[in-house]
């Protein structure tokens, strides 16, 4: 980068970051905010390989949000991004080999502050690469968001996958803490939505790695208690009875994705 950058978003520096960036790019010491808007402009297929030194504290936020957590989980998998734990009070930085971008949000504005000191430049691209060097990665768990779609299709058909993906783009974030419905409460729900076994989805859930069959089952009561599903028995040849999901609330039956989330998580919220 040859100059400063004022721009009106977080998003804005990242892009001209990402484009400037030939081949590495370290974020240093990200905001929750500033992390959250790196996993939405980065592409999983061009651009530089970013590596994220962030706080502990600041990485499990950003990464309960499934959203959030199965996009870098896709990036990681792509060899896109590594995320690593970094506990400073380093400024928020952008450090290629060529460049350090100094992040600064002031009012409704953000800056990106460029030094061209060489000099400088070098140093820091050193430290922080010997940072990561030294840095724990931090334990992404959660599958990525094309694995879970792939897998849901190929386990319980296109119908319950685009359903999957109809309410979960409907919601902001996807945290079960009142701000957006889990990704186990969303599967729960599309699965009901098209009468599947709970057996079938909670073994999907259990081997894609989304949660355990005991998270499922939990959960499951959960939403049958607060009237959002209802279950019916399915005799099998052998052993006990599976349950078949199905939509409790009225509301809920006919309703669009959109409409599916809003009234489970009005009824949540209760």
């Amino acid at each position: 980068m040859e100059g400063n950058l004022l721009e009106r978003t977080v998003a804005d520096v990242l892009d001209e970051a990402l484009a400037a960036a030939d081949e590495e790019l370290f974020v240093v010491n990200p905001s929750t905010d500033t992390l959250t808007e790196l996993l939405d402009v980065l592409d999983a297929d061009d651009g530089p390989t970013v590596t994220v030194l962030a706080k502990p504290a600041v990485l499990k936020d950003v990464t309960e949000d499934f959203k959030l957590a199965s996009t870098a989980a896709d990036l990681r998998d792509a060899g896109r991004l590594s995320v690593l734990e970094y506990e400073s009070n380093d400024n928020t930085l952008l450090v290629t080999p060529d460049s350090v971008v100094a992040v600064v949000a002031a009012g409704d504005h953000v800056a990106g502050l460029v030094t061209d000191d060489a000099t400088f430049i070098e140093g820091a691209y050193a430290q922080y690469r010997d940072v990561a060097d030294e840095a724990e990665p931090f334990g992404l768990r959660t599958p990525g968001i094309n694995r879970v779609r792939d897998s849901l299709r190929s386990s319980l058909g296109d119908r319950t996958a685009e359903d999957f993906d109809g309410v979960l783009a409907s919601l902001e974030t996807a945290r079960g803490d009142g701000d957006g419905l889990d990704e186990v409460t969303i599967s729960l729900l599309v699965a009901a939505k098209n009468e599947e076994l709970l057996y079938d989805i909670s073994k999907w859930g259990e081997d894609v790695g989304i949660a355990s069959k005991a998270t499922f089952s939990r959960t499951k009561t959960r939403l049958e208690d607060k009237g959002l599903i209802d279950t019916e028995k399915v005799p099998i040849d052998v052993g006990r009875p599976r349950l078949r999901l199905k939509l409790g609330d009225d509301r809920l039956k006919g309703a669009s994705n959109d409409e599916l989330a809003s009234v489970a998580q009005s009824v949540l919220a209760k």
